[in-house]
């Protein structure tokens, strides 16, 4: 991506050696003399940067500040004067200036204060970029289902996303909760602000604290650079914890100060930070019992669930497995690029399997079916469910019976679908609901070659 600076200087030696500097780092740079000719080309060159000097014939770079944070609020803006005035660095400041720096300019600093500029641009725009790529399926309306658990949960998301309290969302593995916590934060005053998901199972243990507070440089071998956490990056969105009941008690009591007294510290810094995002967090365990046997914290627990949400397993609402079923088949429809209804007798099918896996397994099974489907009309037979109907508590994903290891079941679901994909990986991974890169780890654990 090209990166485009703006510098603004009536010192035409100023100009001609940043103009020089930015050019040999591969950066789009241009120069004018004043802040009235800034203006007139801001909306031509769309500089992801601005240099400006402070003192200037005519317009003075505090006024063309005002004016840029006015009429381009996503352009950065770094102040320079050869006149180190307390007064003026505040004010320059105040009015959106992300630096305030010192004539004679020291290339090293500016450099550094430039790549801090477009690296934290980036995250700016990735963050935007998510909250308006996750927004729209997650209006309250967009969630499906009439049974009467879930419209008590429609409307507790609408009470609860007025306020920031902390959430606590439970279900069983494959219900939702992140699709709740989602549209608690999208339904929010905050919806612009970052939501931040982070699946704590996911992370190693002993990387967990770093991944959510970030870390400095040399605080532990490997940490090269400084880094910021998910805490950080959620400013004042939303942060989803899932899978909360599986961390450790050493985490939990620094999570439990984050939520006490707002602020954390990033591994190997003595500084606190501030942090002013909500808190969602989510699990599939029995947090009463974790708390009676000494796994949770119990002043954790409390904190967490000043809202609580529970979420029913699929096979308790079964009248709203049609409407799903035909709202997660045209999500496929779209994503697969065709397009396909639902046989009488496979929707039969969908209505009496217990869905061990519930949302997900239903929607797993649904992107399989139309992927592998040869005609226009899924059929009992298309969705492979098999013997698992009536089953569900004692069968895993491919019929297999329950004296079987986990990794035999998921090692033989793999090469199944893999065999029925004709070994095509981008269809696989629609199918098993994983990432490229997940299905390329799989195969490597289990020696699947394709």
């Amino acid at each position: 991506m090209t990166r485009r600076i703006l510098i603004v200087d009536d010192d035409r030696s100023i100009r001609e050696t940043l103009l020089g500097h930015f050019t040999r780092s591969g950066i789009d740079a241009s120069a004018v003399d004043s802040a009235e000719a800034a203006l007139s080309r801001l909306a031509v060159l769309d500089p992801d940067l601005m240099l400006t000097d402070v003192r200037m014939p005519g317009m003075d770079g505090l006024a063309l500040l005002a004016l840029v944070r006015e009429r381009a609020p996503d352009v950065d803006v770094v102040v320079m004067t050869a006149f180190e005035d307390m007064k003026t660095a505040i004010a320059a400041m105040k009015a959106g200036a992300i630096e305030y720096l010192v004539k004679p300019l020291d290339l090293d600093v500016i450099d550094l204060t430039v790549e801090r500029s477009f690296r934290e641009r980036a995250v700016r725009r990735r963050m935007k970029h998510l909250s308006t790529e996750a927004a729209a399926p997650y209006s309250i309306s967009d969630l499906v289902g009439r049974d009467p658990g879930m419209i008590d949960i429609y409307k507790r998301i609408g009470t609860v996303a007025r306020s920031r309290t902390s959430v606590l969302v439970r279900g069983e593995t494959g219900t939702g909760k992140e699709i709740i916590a989602r549209a608690i934060h999208f339904n929010s005053d905050d919806a612009e602000e970052p939501f931040v998901a982070v699946n704590c199972t996911a992370v190693p243990e002993g990387l967990l604290e770093s991944e959510l507070f970030g870390h400095q440089r040399g605080a532990f071998t490997g940490a090269s650079a400084d880094r910021r956490g998910r805490f950080e990056l959620a400013g004042t969105g939303t942060i989803f914890l899932d899978e909360i009941g599986d961390t450790s008690l050493a985490f939990q009591a620094k999570l439990l100060r984050v939520l006490q007294e707002r602020e954390f510290y990033a591994v190997g810094s003595e500084r606190p930070r501030r942090t002013e995002a909500r808190v969602i967090a989510a699990t599939h365990r029995p947090l009463e019992t974790l708390v009676r046997e000494g796994r949770f914290r119990e002043d954790l627990y409390f904190r967490l669930r000043v809202v609580d949400i529970a979420i029913p397993p699929l096979r308790e609402r079964r009248g709203d497995i049609p409407a799903l079923a035909r709202h997660l088949l045209a999500k496929a429809s779209r994503e697969l690029h065709r397009s396909a209804e639902l046989a009488p007798s496979a929707l039969r099918a969908l209505e009496e399997y217990g869905w061990p896996g519930n949302v997900r397994e239903l929607e797993n099974t649904l992107v399989r079916a139309l992927a592998l489907s040869r005609g226009a009309v899924i059929t009992e037979e298309d969705l492979g469910l098999g013997d698992r109907a009536g089953h569900a508590g004692t069968l895993g994903v491919s019929g297999a019976p329950a004296d079987r290891t986990l990794r035999s079941v998921e090692r033989d679901h793999i090469e199944r679908v893999l065999r029925e994909c004709g070994n095509n990986k981008r269809r696989a991974c629609k199918i098993l609901g994983v990432s490229r890169p997940r299905l390329d780890r799989l195969l490597q654990r289990h020696e699947i070659i394709v």
